[in-house]
């Protein structure tokens, strides 16, 4: 299983270019076993479709329930362990609070996370799945 950052979840949804292929060819070999998408990935999507950062084909609550659909992808829900774990990540991490759960839910199931946050990819308390190469 590998946990998708919010932009990349995206990204493979609408076939934005900005996904790499190489990203493009990971999240396809990693259908079968779990492509993670938190709860919190739900609402920044709401929020950035509320503030006219992202616009959809379709009303959010729709696009959320046709992205969730997608081959693979597992909703992780917000679990007590995952807020605790955002609380308390070790080392220095940015304040951003879905950065943060994002973050704790890849430690809590102990999978790679697929970024290009580079906030995110600077921080060496998570696995990281390659992105680019």
């Amino acid at each position: 299983m590998i946990v998708l950052d919010t932009h990349i979840w995206v990204w493979w949804v609408h076939g934005d270019p900005s996904l790499p292929d190489s990203t493009r060819a990971l999240l396809a070999s990693s259908e079968q076993t779990g492509l993670a998408v938190s709860a919190i990935s739900c609402w920044e999507v709401a929020k950035l479709v509320e503030h006219g950062r992202l616009t959809l084909p379709c009303p959010v609550v729709d696009w959320l329930q046709q992205a969730l659909a997608y081959p693979g992808v597992r909703l992780v829900e917000l679990t007590p362990r995952i807020c605790v774990e955002s609380t308390q990540l070790p080392g220095e991490f940015h304040r951003d609070p879905a950065d943060q759960i994002i973050v704790a839910t890849a430690r809590v199931l102990e999978a790679p996370l697929v970024t290009m946050d580079g906030k995110i990819l600077e921080y060496q308390h998570v696995k990281h799945a390659p992105t680019n190469t």
